[in-house]
């Protein structure tokens, strides 16, 4: 006599169905989904909520350390990439789902609500929308903050050079001096005179440095820009 076998998933749909009925099931169910997605509305509100808060009672030991940074190693990136950190509430992009999960899953590790959320991103992505590299941090306190999440693209390769003017006026007066230089080479042997001389060249290099830097000046006070080190943690938009 043959036996027919035990299909497990019909026994366990069984004893399910003899303990639970189907409208339990989905109303367990049900209260899951709305309890996550409670849980997920709590996060935004937190993340846009410009919260006071300086310190996050984190496990130490589950945190991973590569991920801890100091406020002057922060400061020091934002101002050779002329960066901002700033509290995400002046943060005018998405914050995506997956930093959303990975906060969710911090605070079920370490049983509490994060606050004080910090941003470094580009000066527009406080302004405009777009993708550039931002960083989300939380605070841990003793000036030290946990990276969250990253995403978006990475920055330009050649964006700390490109930067690099910005650092300091001393900086900037290199630049000038050097781009003077360069367009004074450029004038035609000749063009204001027929004896070529050094005092030629040099008063070239004056006219050259004067314009080329009433430009720069122009350009800086007419659109308020400044320094990377006075931007870095402004709110305000130059």
């Amino acid at each position: 006599m043959f036996l027919k076998r035990t299909n497990i998933a019909d026994k366990l749909e069984k004893i399910r169905d003899s303990t639970v009925t189907e409208q339990d099931i989905l109303a367990n169910v049900y209260a899951f989904l709305n309890c996550d997605e409670e849980h997920e509305k709590r996060i935004q509100q937190n993340i846009s909520r410009d919260s006071n808060a300086i310190v996050n009672a984190f496990n130490i030991d589950l945190l991973e350390s590569n991920n801890i940074f100091h406020i002057d190693q922060i400061k020091k990136i934002c101002i050779d990439y002329r960066l901002r950190f700033l509290s995400v509430s002046f943060f005018k992009s998405e914050i995506p789902a997956e930093a959303i999960s990975r906060i969710k899953k911090l605070e079920e590790l370490h049983g509490f609500e994060i606050q004080g959320y910090k941003i470094i991103a580009p000066s527009k992505l406080f302004k405009l929308k777009d993708k550039d590299d931002p960083l989300l941090f939380a605070p841990i306190g003793n000036e030290y903050y946990y990276l969250i999440h990253k995403w978006g693209r990475d920055l330009h390769p050649l964006r700390k050079m490109l930067v690099w003017p910005f650092k300091n006026i001393v900086n900037l007066i290199l630049l000038v001096v050097f781009v003077s230089y360069i367009t004074t080479l450029l004038v035609p042997n000749g063009l204001f005179s027929r004896n070529n001389s050094t005092a030629e060249f040099w008063i070239i290099f004056f006219f050259m440095f004067k314009c080329i830097a009433s430009v720069v000046i122009f350009y800086g006070f007419a659109l308020g820009k400044n320094f990377n080190p006075a931007i870095w943690r402004s709110k305000y938009l130059k």
